[in-house]
């Protein structure tokens, strides 16, 4: 069977510090083996990659923001992966978020799947998610650095 097409909206919140918030996830077909992701998900019909980086973004941490807080996008990406036992050709669209580390994020708002998968989340400076090893993307902490150059270019924190 072939892979199921899948565009998603990502979102690396970005600290003064130059860390990044992530998520530590499991896939649900393999419990025990977690893996640092980004928030983010799937782009609903009809919805922008932007708009559906703020939906995730609330929905994967509790934050409201609007679309004029998100940088970027800092990187479009194209992988196979899967999840839940099911094969994807994902699109990823990345974008930056300046957040105060202090922020409380909330898993409150997690779709049904995702509860038990989420176990925590963390702020790593790219180095420290790269020297961790245990990616959702073999480049994210590639990725992390774009997310703090962005932010730091276009100035300012929340």
């Amino acid at each position: 069977m072939a892979p199921t097409a899948r565009t998603t909206a990502r979102v690396l919140p970005v600290a003064g510090d130059g860390s990044c918030l992530l998520l530590l996830e499991q896939d649900p077909a393999r419990p025990g083996e977690p893996y640092w992701s980004t928030v983010g998900g799937a782009v609903d019909p009809g919805e922008t990659p932007a708009d559906a980086a703020v939906r995730e973004l609330r929905e994967g941490t509790g934050l409201d923001v609007a679309r004029s807080d998100l940088v970027g996008p800092v990187r479009e990406r194209t992988c196979a992966y899967t999840w839940g036992g099911a094969d994807y050709a994902g699109t990823a669209t990345v974008f930056a978020l300046p957040l105060a580390r202090d922020t409380p994020i909330s898993f409150d708002l997690l779709e049904a799947e995702e509860v038990g998968n989420v176990l925590d989340s963390r702020w790593l400076t790219p180095d420290e998610a790269a020297a961790d090893g245990r990616l959702m993307w073999h480049d994210l902490s590639e990725i992390m650095s774009l997310a703090v150059a962005a932010v730091r270019t276009a100035g300012g924190h929340r």
